[in-house]
């Protein structure tokens, strides 16, 4: 005799072949009676073709045969039944709406609002289970398989909630009818479970019976929800319409033509112009129960769109519609206007929160558009997904050639490779046969045309096995040299940029793998259809967020973000920080620019944010939220937020201690921005070292504000080399306060007046002597000097201090300015020997570029001489260069104070905005 166990692990066994079970039937019902089921009926109809009756249709006669596990009823005789044909076409409006948009009665009432207020003519609903119901029954299989008795209060949970809902939203007859139905079905599943906790295991076929009933009794409440409102409504049980055939554990294919058939045969028995339909759940060609796995609802949808030919198919989901990229990861992701059929799947198939990529197939054969909409946000227009239309208007930035950017996480990267490989047909299919053999997913394919290697990625959690395959299947090839080895590279993940007009627009790869590039990615596989909708990359799972961003911000779709680091909130760093302030709305609305100050640190204190510090209230902040200084944990704060892909340091000090991190820094691919002159005038070969690095890799270094502040000074000279020209002499007057003293230096004025005077005014360094010195001139010439290839220490630039030998050793600032008039005879005579011979006297740094030298000295120059006609705090610098010999190539303006010098550095990062891809 069939053991019980055996008749429960075989459903067809069990529910369809009543010859097999009447010899058993008093076994049977003992078992049932032990367990406290109702005992199955002696009497059977007999008949060719049976099928489940488990939920009856409206209307019909119960009888006892009803209340049963499993009945099996004769199929239908008709005699000459009227036939209503069904409409099809744009009359008719999908709608689907998932479990989240009825999660409660209130939920209900909204979804059918807009079904009432959707004009259509006709409209078919497809509606999943309620929240967490689907996740409630397969708990209930998981449970009732584990012989865990609590799956007897679990099923009382789920009689419970949709008693509730069902008491808020019906009343009268409606209310005792859904009820009814509850009641039975909720006995039938404590019997179907209970036989399962007996078997200890459940199919398949039973657990899609089990888990199917969430959407049966959501869509019975809503239909009567519907009919309470007075419109023609009739609710559809899916399972005697939609026919599909499995193909693997998590697939189906659907049957169209006997789907339509049905569909036909049941409209003509309940035509209505609002049906509510169940998603999820079908039947299979032997009216099996079964479901069209995860996501299905969405599935069932799409099929019902194409076997009614209906106008478009509205997905009500909880987010606006698809995002350019996950929300959760790019926070600027944009809502896309539209997408086509290709560019949904390429989506879906690499994680993005669309649909599952089956779901398009049905509508693509009658260019049925899907919409996207929020339920919670009627506003929403949400996101088509359509045929592109030939204009090319789809409501995004002409720019965006790419619609969007889609990642899979936890997956490893297989290599095989060996020169044995090259030429051997049947190699390729030797590898994945293996994989396929393990049951391992594959999710890109990579091979480069010499044959020489084959990779592919799989789930992380698979890579072991396929290792172990590959290893026992080649492992003759491995041992003879004919291939060299199958390596695994872990920790990976793909990032897949998705566009149908890539296959149309030149350098679409070229601006992607630039933006990679730019924020310091390395790529390790690639992989491109020739249908070019889509390009994929393989990347290091640490660095897959900010691949995103970086890529994400380079098409435009969202702003060019950076972080950034203000070390020094000095004079020059405070105005910085000002200006940032005061620009940044600008900078967002017209540049696409986002410049976010994740941290400011001094000597002593620092202050930190994880989104961006507020710079209308820095200096309070700082004080309040301040906290100890900590080089390390500064710069690893501002570069370690993933969802910034761009990271710049900007240095606003003086000091070398600062300027020594520059390698490392830039190393590690964050871009450095500074008027500090104490990296650029260093050991020569700590500059040579600093500038090798730059430009061998993409990470930036601007130092416009080291020689010129406000001034293009550098860029200048850059050009005139970077174009062919050759730099003869540069000349000029490089210090705004040695400007300013020797303008005023005229007349009867002391010198020591004049000194004081810059001082007060705030053009001088605290200490005077800093300025008089010459020093801070050397270091400008020594930058241009290197800049121009000159290889030269600071300590070969001859410089003639202005400080008195005498006054150099005075202890404070306030000792030498009490000191400096007895000096004052010695300029004053150098003053009046210019002026017998028509000149002025000008403090300047020379870089003789011909005969490789530099100097800082005090000169004479006439009065009709560029130099001689600056005022106030001006600079001015000549360059004199193979082009320009006759007449040198001058550049003037304000060369000191903290507004041009912070302008300077301002603009050197708006020039790193531009290099990372911000429209210029």
């Amino acid at each position: 005799m069939a053991s019980f166990s055996s008749a429960i692990s075989n459903p067809r066994h069990y529910l369809f072949s009543p010859n097999a079970l009447l010899p058993h039937d008093a076994t049977l019902n003992k078992l049932f009676s032990a367990s406290q089921c109702r005992p199955l009926p002696l009497s059977l109809h007999r008949s060719p073709i049976f099928r489940l009756d488990f939920i009856s249709q409206r209307g019909r006669k119960e009888t006892s045969r009803s209340k049963i596990l499993a009945s099996f009823t004769d199929t239908p005789v008709e005699t000459s039944p009227e036939v209503v044909k069904l409409p099809k076409g744009d009359v008719w409006s999908v709608h689907k709406f998932g479990g989240t948009c009825v999660g409660s009665s209130e939920r209900i009432k909204d979804v059918a609002n807009i079904i009432l207020n959707d004009d259509s003519e006709r409209k078919l609903v497809v509606i999943s289970a309620m929240s967490k119901v689907t996740d409630m029954m397969y708990d209930l299989i998981n449970k009732a398989q584990s012989r865990d008795e609590s799956y007897v209060s679990a099923l009382d949970a789920v009689l419970e909630k949709h008693k509730a809902t069902a008491l808020d939203l019906l009343d009268g007859d409606e209310l005792s009818s859904f009820l009814s139905r509850l009641y039975h079905d909720i006995n039938n599943l404590k019997a179907m479970l209970r036989a399962i906790y007996i078997a200890g295991h459940a199919t398949e076929s039973f657990t899609d019976f089990v888990v199917g009933h969430g959407e049966l009794w959501s869509a019975q409440m809503l239909s009567y929800v519907i009919r309470k409102a007075g419109v023609d409504c009739q609710w559809m049980d899916t399972r005697e319409v939609l026919i599909v055939n499995p193909t693997s554990s998590n697939q189906v294919d659907p049957d169209y033509r006997e789907s339509e058939q049905r569909l036909e045969k049941w409209y003509s028995k309940n035509p209505s112009t609002t049906i509510i339909a169940t998603g999820f759940i079908a039947s299979t060609p032997q009216n099996i129960p079964t479901t069209l796995k995860r996501d299905g609802s969405d599935f069932s949808a799409a099929i019902m769109g194409a076997l009614f030919k209906a106008r478009q198919v509205t997905i009500w989901t909880d987010v606006d519609g698809v995002y350019s990229a996950d929300p959760r990861k790019v926070s600027e992701a944009v809502i896309l206007r539209t997408l086509s059929y290709q560019e949904a799947w390429e989506m879906s198939y690499f994680g993005a929160n669309v649909l599952h990529p089956r779901t398009i197939i049905p509508v693509m054969k009658y260019d049925i558009p899907i919409i996207i909409r929020n339920i919670f946000n009627l506003s929403a227009p949400g996101t088509k997904i359509c045929r592109p239309a030939n204009n090319g208007e789809d409501g995004q930035s002409l720019e965006s050639f790419v619609k969007g950017f889609a990642t899979i996480d936890n997956l490893a990267l297989v290599n095989v490779e060996g020169t044995g490989m090259a030429g051997v047909p049947g190699t390729a299919s030797a590898i994945f046969g293996a994989v396929k053999d393990v049951g391992a997913n594959v999710i890109m394919i990579s091979q480069a045309s010499s044959e020489h290697s084959v990779c592919f990625a799989v789930p992380e959690k698979e890579v072991k096995a396929v290792a172990e395959a590959l290893q026992s299947r080649f492992r003759q090839a491995l041992d003879a040299g004919r291939l060299s080895q199958v390596a695994i590279i872990p920790n990976c993940s793909i990032l897949a940029a998705v566009g149908q007009k890539m296959a149309s627009t030149p350098g679409v790869s070229a601006t992607l793998f630039n933006a990679l590039a730019k924020a310091n990615i390395n790529v390790r596989a690639i992989a491109q259809g020739c249908s070019e909708y889509n390009i994929t990359v393989v990347l290091k799972r640490e660095d897959c967020i900010r691949a995103l961003r970086a890529v994400h911000s380079r098409f435009y779709l969202s702003r060019t973000t950076i972080a950034m680091g203000i070390i020094g909130p000095g004079l020059i760093g405070s105005t910085l920080l000002d200006q940032l302030r005061d620009q940044a709305a600008t900078l967002k609305e017209e540049f696409n620019i986002d410049l976010r100050v994740m941290g400011i640190t001094g000597s002593r204190t620092m202050l930190l944010s994880d989104t961006s510090i507020d710079l209308t209230s820095w200096r309070e902040l700082k004080k309040q939220k301040g906290e100890v200084a900590d080089m390390e944990k500064f710069v690893h704060h501002v570069h370690g937020n993933h969802f910034i892909p761009n990271t710049v340091l900007v240095d606003c000090t003086a000091d070398s201690t600062v300027a020594g991190y520059y390698y490392d820094w830039l190393r590690k691919g964050i871009h450095v921005v500074t008027p500090n002159k104490k990296a650029n005038s260093g050991p020569l070969d700590q500059y040579l070292k600093l500038r090798a690095l730059q430009r061998q890799s993409y990470t930036h270094y601007f130092y416009e504000a080291t020689v010129g502040a406000g001034l293009p000074i550098i860029s200048t000279l850059r050009g005139l080399l970077e174009t062919g020209d050759k730099i003869l002499r540069i000349e000029g007057i490089f210090s705004g306060t040695l400007s300013y003293i020797f303008n005023n230096f005229i007349g009867k004025r002391t010198f020591s007046e004049v000194v004081a005077e810059a001082k007060q005014a705030g053009f001088t360094e605290p200490d005077p002597r800093d300025d008089l010195s010459g020093t801070d001139v050397c270091r400008k010439v020594i930058i241009l000097a290197r800049e121009s290839g000159l290889k030269l220490e600071l300590s070969d630039i001859p410089v003639e201090s202005l400080v008195p030998e005498p006054l150099k050793a005075c202890a404070s600032a306030e000792e030498f300015m009490q000191k400096l008039p007895e000096f004052d005879h010695e300029l004053m005579n150098k003053r009046q020997v210019a002026e017998e011979e028509g000149g002025v006297l000008r403090f300047v740094g020379v870089v003789d570029v011909i005969n490789q030298k530099g100097e800082v000295k005090l000169r004479r120059y006439k009065k009709d001489h560029p130099f001689a006609q600056l005022s106030g705090s001006d600079n001015i610098i000549a360059f004199t260069t193979t082009r320009y010999k006759e007449q040198p190539l001058i550049v003037r303006g304000p060369g000191a104070g903290a507004q041009v010098t912070a302008g300077g550095v301002f603009s050197d990062i708006l020039r790193l905005a531009s290099y990372l891809g911000a429209p210029s």
